[in-house]
């Protein structure tokens, strides 16, 4: 049970098991990219980024993560054409995974979105994209972080290579296409979020 979390949506109506959840078996990290800023901003979630703009991210194997109850409230987001996958809860805009094809076998999720939190991953093994960090960046999240670059290689090819890229809880096994309904933001629609993401946002407008 230790290696087990619970991951759930704001209002309780989606909720998956995740299993090998310790800390030697995920990637911890924090992101500052304004791909994630913008993301919370536009589902309405920017309670989720912490006070510099980070995003708590927990990378996992796709075969640890089986949803249980809610699957018909999960939709997907993509900020470009050949963006991430950005799945959440339709039902309260709880982010529930990120994810890029099949063939690169991983699914980032918020830490805050299980019933441990962050804790039951460990400390984060680093951060990156500080440049869109608010204010000062944290140390060592600007720049090409190798140590952190190799854990997540080494991560994702280990998890290839022991049968885990599968079952996928986002992607159908025959032709690797999603198996839930996603939508792609127009151009105008992703520029009209870069004001409020990286280092100098501006005010959200109200919705």
């Amino acid at each position: 049970m230790g290696d087990q979390v619970e991951l759930r949506c704001r209002c309780g109506e989606v909720r998956a098991r995740v299993t090998d959840a310790s800390p030697r078996s995920v990637n911890h990290i924090v992101c500052y990219c304004d791909d994630c800023q913008a993301f919370a901003h536009q589902i309405g979630r920017a309670d989720l980024l912490n006070s510099q703009g980070g995003t708590d991210i927990v990378q996992l194997a796709p075969a640890s993560l089986t949803f249980q109850q809610g699957q018909h409230r999960i939709v997907g987001l993509r900020l470009t054409p050949k963006g991430l996958f950005r799945w959440y809860a339709s039902c309260c805009n709880t982010p529930i995974g990120n994810t890029l094809t099949p063939a690169i076998p991983f699914v980032g999720i918020v830490a805050q979105a299980t019933d441990r939190g962050a804790e039951a991953f460990g400390p984060p093994a680093g951060a990156i994209m500080g440049k869109y960090a608010i204010g000062t960046p944290p140390a060592g999240s600007t720049g090409l972080n190798l140590p952190l670059l190799l854990r997540a290689i080494g991560k994702v090819l280990g998890w290839r290579l022991r049968g885990k890229a599968w079952p996928h809880p986002f992607f159908g096994k025959g032709k690797g296409e999603p198996v839930y309904p996603f939508t792609v933001l127009s151009r105008e629609e992703r520029e009209a979020l870069r004001p409020l993401c990286g280092p100098h946002p501006a005010a959200e407008p109200a919705r």
